[in-house]
């Protein structure tokens, strides 16, 4: 293995992280715009893929190009510890999973995989850390896109289960923010790392 070649990000992950929001984000409002009934701040992402939604296919591709996105994405992500492209490649995987299992149709499977895939993502930067590689992906950074995703979905968490002071009205608004800003974190990641190549330090713990 050629040890500079492998201290790089691939060009082709920049593809990938791109569409992950792109497929996420896009297809909830694509989706969406075509449902006039939907409330995007009361209602699920996973709504807008149920059977009985106006145009259930737009979501379903949506989540299934996100889940494959975030899968390429780790296997280019070269200079990252094992342990963080494992954790990012299973968010991606339980997001494919979500995309197969509406929540209508099946909602323990629905349920299992967008639970394992919530977590998955909120919680790879931390798995991902090293103090000479990624610039995103130093300690402190790492720590800070850990507790601002976990937080995010700690939100949700809460909103879906009704908890909070306003019942739940406001589910769907945090599901958007935590997967929103999940499909945003490996873009910027990688952007960062092919922006300031020199920054990769040869001795980053790799895979």
């Amino acid at each position: 293995m050629d040890p500079i070649a492998d201290s790089r990000v691939a060009r082709w992950a920049v593809m990938s992280a791109i569409l992950a929001p792109v497929g996420m984000i896009g297809g909830w409002t694509v989706a969406a715009s075509l449902q006039p009934s939907f409330d995007p701040v009361r209602e699920t992402i996973s709504a807008l893929a149920a059977s009985n939604a106006t145009a259930p296919a737009v979501m379903t591709a949506g989540l299934a190009v996100t889940g494959v996105a975030h899968m390429v994405t780790a296997a280019g992500l070269r200079p990252v510890p094992l342990a963080g492209r494992l954790m990012l490649g299973l968010g991606g995987l339980a997001t494919a999973v979500v995309a197969m299992a509406p929540v209508d149709a099946s909602p323990r499977g629905h349920g299992v995989a967008a639970a394992v895939g919530f977590v998955a993502l909120s919680t790879w930067p931390a798995a991902a850390w090293s103090r000479r590689g990624i610039a995103a992906l130093r300690p402190r950074r790492a720590v800070a896109a850990t507790f601002g995703l976990v937080g995010l979905l700690v939100w949700f968490g809460l909103e879906l289960q009704q908890v909070t002071s306003d019942a739940g009205a406001t589910t769907g608004l945090a599901e958007r923010a935590v997967a929103g800003a999940q499909a945003l974190w490996p873009l910027v990641v990688v952007l960062t790392a092919v922006a300031r190549p020199a920054s990769l330090g040869r001795d980053a713990r790799t895979t």
